[in-house]
């Protein structure tokens, strides 16, 4: 039993050296080829294109008399250096990577960030703008291309490595290796440039203009966005479809930024503002789409909507929201008092009378009476323009 469990400990230790939280090696998108060089000729390869998020490579270089085969591949040598640092810390790392078979032949070889300067090197041999140049002819190399190299620093898709044969007698056989450091972190495609031109379509827009703590939201917009889409996914997507992943996830950010009950407290405002600047149409939009439809309607928020129907005479519909109001809040009496004020404008006395027998003894949470608040709001009517034909019958009942 002692020597299962030892065993065990050691197995799950070299799984973890074997990985890292940072990255991976990715040896589905890693180089292999093997290059026939013809005497004294020149050539140029591509690498396979490297995943989103690659930030560093690895590659060797063999070159191999006949009937010779590499010992280890650079993918298998690689699993057991868990991240790049392993490799540009010391020549440790590098050694390892060299220990293979290799014949007696040399080659020059050069590295390009692009096609264009890649073949003008084969045609003519132009090497000023490479970005990795092995002047001195060798028959093995091996070297990290880290992210502050200048083969890494524009990001690029791919490499393209040109070799020049020293042998002008006979061809010679090139073992290609490249694998790609993926970090885990930048895999989705998603640069700090990205995240800015994200950034960029919603600071406009009408949540990141009403809430108190931006940042905030911000940060939590990008965390979401970011972890739902790749750069790639949000670029294959229609405009229509940005718009509508914006939104939901705009909204998705007011409830784990903690920021929801500010920005409706600001829409709110902006309706009373609205309603104050005699723009009750526009209130009532701003109460209802972004409010009411978004299922995030308090007593309040209905109220508020029945008084500005009320105020423009849809009597109807300020009868359904104080309904919803009262549904929501039984005790606050001022909505029971608007709602009979609705009835009476629609000729159903008797269920206004109702009302204001039940609550008439009562006072209103601002403290005014029942009978004194119906009153005030009687003469505010008049001044609209309201048919005041049954406040008699009102105002005998209260007396």
């Amino acid at each position: 039993m002692r020597f299962s469990i030892t065993a065990l400990c050691l197995f799950f230790t070299a799984v973890l050296f074997a990985q890292s939280n940072e990255g991976y090696w990715d040896n589905v998108r890693a180089t292999n080829e093997t290059i026939i060089l013809e005497a004294g000729k020149r050539k140029a390869v591509q690498s396979a294109d490297f995943p989103a998020g690659t930030t560093e490579a690895v590659f060797r270089i063999s070159l191999l008399d006949d009937n010779q085969k590499i010992s280890s591949s650079l993918v298998s040598l690689l699993k057991a250096i868990p991240d790049p640092s392993g490799i540009s810390q010391g020549t440790a790392g590098a050694v390892f990577l060299l220990s293979t078979i290799t014949g007696e032949d040399k080659c020059k070889f050069y590295v390009f960030t692009n096609e264009t300067d890649a073949l003008q090197f084969e045609k003519s041999g132009v090497t000023k703008n490479a970005c990795f140049a092995q002047e001195e002819p060798v028959n093995k190399a091996a070297k990290l291309l880290s992210e502050d190299s200048k083969c890494m620093l524009a990001t690029p898709k791919k490499l393209w490595f040109t070799f020049e044969s020293d042998n002008w007698v006979m061809k010679q056989k090139i073992v290609l290796e490249v694998v790609p450091w993926v970090d885990n972190t930048l895999k989705s495609g998603w640069s700090t440039q990205a995240k800015k031109e994200l950034l960029k379509t919603i600071q406009q827009s009408d949540i990141a203009l009403k809430i108190a703590n931006k940042d905030l939201w911000f940060g939590t917009f990008l965390e979401l966005f970011t972890k739902k889409y790749t750069y790639a996914e949000y670029q294959k997507l229609l405009a229509v479809e940005k718009a509508k992943a914006m939104g939901t996830i705009s909204e998705e950010s007011l409830m784990k930024s903690g920021q929801l009950n500010g920005y409706l407290d600001s829409l709110r405002k902006e309706a009373q503002q609205l309603r104050f600047s005699n723009k009750t149409p526009e209130a009532i939009l701003t109460i209802q789409k972004e409010i009411i439809d978004k299922k995030r309607a308090t007593a309040a928020d209905y109220g508020l909507l029945g008084s500005l129907y009320l105020s423009s005479k849809q009597f109807v519909k300020a009868e359904e929201a104080y309904l919803k109001a009262v549904g929501l809040d039984k005790t606050a009496l001022h909505y029971q008092l608007q709602l009979a004020h609705v009835y009476l404008f629609t000729n159903q006395l008797s269920k206004a009378k109702d009302i204001h027998k039940k609550y008439q003894s009562n006072n209103l949470p601002d403290g005014k009476s029942w009978t004194e608040q119906t009153k005030a709001d009687f003469q505010q009517f008049e001044k609209n323009g309201f048919d005041t034909s049954d406040f008699k019958k009102i105002l005998r009942l209260l007396d």
